[in-house]
């Protein structure tokens, strides 16, 4: 097992210091899922939750919540995002939710990726709570995180 990255030498909660290492390209994508009783699925799919367009209100806050992550986790770096993308799929009992979130930081961004879905699910579950009693959100995981050197300036 790796050494724990946010402990510093007498094994307090610490901030890994990342100002040595070079700014990349980095990217990583997430998803999970959240359950749903096919009337439910059907109120989405025809836009019929009281609340309002949940799948796009899901998207917004899946956003917003990436852009918040430095604030939810309290070790997590403050980065740049140059991208967040909520994609949602509608399945026989379920919402598939996947984020992608790219930066070019000297630090990953799967944290944020990670978040976004996880937001995005609660969103969904908030909309449609007075509609279904059994909803569940599940497999929320890193799904990939790649790295590479940034494009040159044009």
């Amino acid at each position: 097992m790796s050494q724990l990255t946010h402990l510093n030498r007498k094994g307090e909660a610490a901030m890994v210091d990342v100002s040595a290492k070079p700014p990349l390209r980095r990217e990583a994508v997430a998803e999970g899922r959240i359950t749903l009783q096919p009337a439910t699925l059907d109120l989405i799919r025809s836009n019929q939750v009281k609340k309002g367009d949940v799948l796009s209100i899901a998207r917004i806050a899946g956003i917003q919540a990436a852009k918040q992550t430095q604030y939810l986790i309290p070790l997590c770096h403050q980065i740049p995002l140059s991208k967040v993308q909520l994609d949602f799929e509608l399945r026989p009992k379920a919402v598939h939710i996947t984020a992608t979130a790219i930066t070019v930081a000297p630090t990953g961004v799967e944290m944020e990726a990670l978040t976004a879905v996880s937001v995005a699910a609660l969103t969904i579950y908030d909309m449609c709570k007075a509609a279904d009693k059994k909803m569940r959100i599940e497999g929320v995981k890193l799904v990939s995180k790649t790295k590479s050197h940034p494009a040159p300036p044009a």
